[in-house]
């Protein structure tokens, strides 16, 4: 009778897998999700390379890097995997079991004020208002001058509008967010 080989990681990459919902076993490692990474040469971990450390059991690396919470979730890397994998969806789990299990957060993860940013967006518009979520992102991050130069490109190209675009679905979106800190309280 033979035994069923088990990975080094399968109690960490069996939770990752049942919370979302993606099958992170069947990674085959091409590396096509961080190639079209935005966010690749910024990071310290790349998405083939998290998802290589969730087969290998790699938790506590994981979930305490820097790179898990500087994923914009602009689902690019979830597009190009040929698997069907939801990587992006992964991260966001990692990103909540990091908190949960109270990780030992990089101390001024640029990542943490960009989510902060991000979110304060989209719960104040129903979605994010990129000038706004950026100039709120570049105070708390104290980054102000980098990437100065492709406001006005963006701008010419209407792909930085001037005034935000309001969600019709706003009020439920806040609701989303009242329910969320209500759980976070229990």
């Amino acid at each position: 009778m033979t035994e069923k080989l088990q990975w080094a990681g399968e109690k960490f990459m069996r939770e990752v897998e049942a919370r979302s919902g993606a099958r992170v076993s069947s990674c085959l490692q091409c590396h096509k999700c961080s190639s079209g990474c935005p966010i690749g040469p910024e990071t310290d971990l790349l998405s083939s390379q998290a998802m290589r450390m969730i087969h290998l059991g790699m938790e506590e690396e994981l979930l305490g890097s820097r790179g898990i919470w500087l994923c914009a979730s602009c689902q690019t890397c979830s597009a190009r995997c040929p698997m069907g994998i939801d990587v992006a969806g992964v991260m966001d789990v990692l990103r909540m079991m990091a908190v949960e299990r109270k990780a030992a957060l990089p101390d001024k993860a640029r990542g943490r004020h960009f989510h902060r940013s991000f979110l304060g967006s989209v719960r104040r518009h129903g979605r994010v208002f990129e000038l706004e979520m950026m100039a709120i992102y570049k105070l708390r991050s104290m980054d102000l001058f980098r990437d100065m130069d492709k406001a006005p490109k963006l701008m010419k190209k209407s792909k930085l509008p001037l005034l935000p675009n309001r969600s019709r679905s706003a009020g439920e979106v806040r609701k989303v967010f009242r329910n969320a800190r209500k759980e976070e309280e229990r």
